[in-house]
């Protein structure tokens, strides 16, 4: 219906172990609706069942999902699983866009150091042009980790739009 703003499916892509914390405060600004995350237990069994059932399960959560958000920690760059996820975002069309992450606190108050973009290791097409020269990249600015949310919180919806928007494009 024209008029009426639907909000938009979003899958999080991220490193579990250090930046979870940080990634639950972004899931609960709440402006988008974004897949559940496994619990450990979740988890657990869905790793005991290898490489096939990780990515049955990253399917069925990427699924109806217009938008991968991936969110950027000091070691997400290169990981398995997140690689998995931004190459099948880009093959099945989604949006693609990262957030830096660094600023926000953890659950010790503490912020880590910047990450390396994760798009870099990929090119288009098999050529040399990077993916990270098309898919948009952000460092929320603010000079702590409130501004850093507040930043993310405010431009989080139009970066996803970005996002979507360059991928409809021929």
């Amino acid at each position: 219906m024209k008029g009426i703003n639907m909000a938009r499916k979003v899958f999080y892509s991220f490193h579990y172990q250090p930046d979870s914390w940080r990634v639950s405060q972004v899931r609960n600004i709440g402006a988008i609706e974004d897949n559940k995350p496994a619990k450990d237990n979740d988890w657990e069994t869905v790793t005991k069942g290898g490489d096939k059932a990780i990515e049955k399960w990253i399917d069925e959560q990427m699924s109806g999902r217009s938008c991968v958000v991936v969110l950027i920690g000091s070691a997400t760059a290169n990981r398995k699983w997140i690689n998995h996820e931004i190459k099948k975002a880009w093959a099945d069309g989604k949006g693609l866009v990262g957030v830096h992450i660094h600023g926000l606190k953890n659950s010790e108050g503490k912020t880590c150091a910047k990450g390396a973009n994760p798009f870099d290791g990929f090119t288009l097409n098999g050529g040399t042009t990077k993916l990270s020269s098309v898919v948009k990249t952000y460092d929320p600015a603010g000079s702590d980790s409130a501004a850093v949310y507040k930043h993310i919180k405010d431009n989080l919806e139009k970066w996803i739009e970005e996002a979507i928007a360059i991928r409809a494009k021929p």
